[in-house]
């Protein structure tokens, strides 16, 4: 809270301060005698129509009506942690979650169905955590007739780690037809390391959206359509990394982040195959790493196929080691 000279309130923070962690005080009850007010303090997300967002470390994302804000200031970000973070399975279940959003999704018990026309397995299986709430039997034939709706094969998105509850899952899934199809890696380290590497950042740019330019070298940019641009854009805090290639060209490389709290995800990390082993990608993760920083973060993950030879080499030479596997299981047809 911010006070002037004469014990009044003062607000600091301006449309300008969206990325920057915030602390905001507003009015909540103005009925009684004494006004009665609450404090927010989280990632200022957006701030448009009257409206601040701020997303708080657990990723729940706070709407502010500006009229009812009585104070605010920008915090300065928490000492960066240069050691791996310790954390469980379920946890970056859920941050890596929130940081790749479906378009729909739907509650059953612990599982959250999610789905959007396709575009990735992420963002159109089953994440289980917990239990269904009904027998598993018939958790999985609404499962199959909720994803059979849309157009979709049913997936289920099972990790190792979780208290044995993935172990178990995977059996059952096993013993009812359901079989494995791509397995990956959740990788975490220390922020700080990636954004100090006193390289020149000024080639890369950062933007909230994603360009036409961006798209055009993004991997995945034949399947895109609304929904894709959804599930980019979704997550508390989201930043677009560009480095320009040549005039008419694709970007030399490019690269997705999202800041949750004290954890910065990236996905999205490519390079143009002719500039490869230049330390683009490198460049690109430094970029997004300082701007994480930034915001408070002090943690990274992020999620790669564990076939891909290529990605873990750069990212054992960053620092990232292997948290947990999680295999995506396909119902039977």
């Amino acid at each position: 809270m911010e006070f002037t000279t004469g014990g009044r309130f003062e607000v600091r923070i301006t449309p300008a301060d969206v990325g920057k962690r915030v602390s905001v005080r507003r009015v909540i009850d103005t009925s009684g005698m004494a006004e009665k007010f609450t404090d927010t303090v989280g990632v200022l997300t957006s701030w448009a129509d009257g409206v601040l967002r701020i997303t708080r470390r657990t990723g729940e994302t706070i709407p502010v009506d500006e009229a009812t804000v009585v104070a605010g200031k920008v915090v300065p970000p928490t000492p960066t942690r240069r050691r791996v973070p310790a954390t469980n399975a379920e946890e970056l279940d859920r941050v890596a979650a929130r940081g790749w959003p479906p378009v729909e999704s739907e509650r059953l018990g612990g599982w959250q169905l999610r789905a959007a026309a396709g575009f990735t397995r992420r963002a159109n299986s089953v994440l289980p955590l917990g239990d269904p709430g009904v027998p598993l039997d018939a958790a999985l034939r609404h499962v199959t007739q909720w994803y059979a709706a849309r157009g979709l094969p049913p997936y289920i998105q099972v990790s190792e780690g979780t208290l044995g509850a993935g172990r178990r899952l995977t059996a059952a899934l096993a013993e009812r037809g359901w079989h494995a199809e791509v397995a990956a890696l959740i990788r975490i380290g220390a922020l700080a390391p990636l954004a100090d590497t006193g390289a020149d950042l000024s080639p890369v740019a950062l933007t909230r959206t994603p360009g036409e330019d961006w798209l055009r070298r993004y991997g995945r940019a034949a399947r895109r359509g609304p929904e894709a641009l959804r599930v980019l854009c979704g997550g508390p805090s989201v930043w677009f990394a560009t480095v320009p290639g040549e005039p008419g060209e694709a970007p030399a490389a490019i690269g997705r982040c999202v800041v949750d709290g004290r954890w910065a995800g990236f996905t999205a990390v490519e390079v143009d195959p002719g500039r490869r082993r230049r330390g683009l990608a490198s460049l690109v993760l430094a970029a997004l790493a300082d701007k994480a920083l930034g915001e408070g973060a002090s943690a990274a993950y992020l999620e790669v196929e564990e076939e891909n030879e290529g990605a873990h080499a750069l990212y054992d030479r960053l620092g990232f080691v292997t948290h947990h596997r999680y295999d995506h299981w396909r119902g039977p047809v």
